[in-house]
Order: C-alpha cells, then structure tokens, then sequence
C-alpha cells in the first residue's frame, strides 16, 4: 500500500472544487494525456469519467468509477485500466489551519499489478503520487485565491 500526503495551501473547499471537475482530472493525475465526465454526474458515487494515457506510439483508455464520496473531505475512486487492472485510490482531504493536508493512499486491486503487488511496485507508485500531489496542489494554488476558497 503506497500512502503519501501534501500539504496544500488553500481551503479543504478548494481543493475538493478541483477534485470534483471531472475535466481537471488530466491536470493533475500522472500519466493522463486527458479525461471527461462519462456516466452520471461527477463525483456522485457511482459516476465515472473516462480518460486516455498515451505512452510513445500507444493510447490506453480507461475510466474511473467513484466508490465512495463525501464533500468536501473523501473520495475513493476504482481506476480500471482494462488488462492492466483496477487499483482503489483513496483521496483524503483534512483542514490544516487554513490550509488542507491531502493524503492519497493507493493500491492495486486486480490485474497483473494486483498479483505482482511488492515492495518495488509501492516504491514506484510513491513517485508517481509525488508527481501527482505536486501537480494538484499547483492546479489549487495557481488559482485566484477568490475563485479558490469557497467558504
């Protein structure tokens, strides 16, 4: 299980604003070239949003069904990679003061990475949720702080 947290410098409520566009979703998850809301509305539980990962000469799509939502503070998402698997990626939003501490805890579910699932494996999705911690928290802070803290 690969846990990492960031500490991000604006409101719980703005962090959950990006959480909850299903188009943003290529803003900050690694790897994602683009996403859109697919079926239902985003992020009510059962929703997903569909996205596309290209690596070199090859497009992957995939989607993304909510599982579990509570705004502004959680959200557990499935990401089904087709034969690559699904894997529960849990979205932990906390106030910090002003500010809100994100913990993102991940680990496969299925597929080759659900049964290869070692040490090596959380190692790399530990530098994968760096990236994407960073990334969010760019996205969030990078906004107008008026368009941003919605409280």
């Amino acid at each position: 299980m690969a846990v990492r947290h960031q500490l991000i410098k604006r409101a719980p409520e703005a962090v959950w604003a990006v959480l909850a566009d299903g188009t943003r979703y290529a803003d900050w998850v690694v790897g994602t070239d683009a996403s859109r809301p697919d079926q239902g509305r985003w992020p009510e539980m059962g929703s997903t949003i569909a996205y596309t990962v290209r690596l070199g000469p090859w497009t992957l799509h995939g989607h993304t069904t909510v599982r579990r939502c509570d705004p502004p503070r959680e959200l557990e998402l499935e990401v089904d990679s087709g034969s690559l698997g699904t894997a529960r990626i849990a979205i932990d939003v906390r106030p910090w003061g002003e500010n809100s501490l994100v913990v993102v805890d991940e680990h496969p579910l299925t597929g080759p990475a659900g049964v290869l699932h070692n040490v090596a494996l959380d190692a790399f999705i530990q530098l994968r949720h760096r990236s994407m911690l960073s990334r969010l928290a760019t996205a969030i802070e990078d906004l107008p702080r008026d368009l941003s803290d919605m409280h």
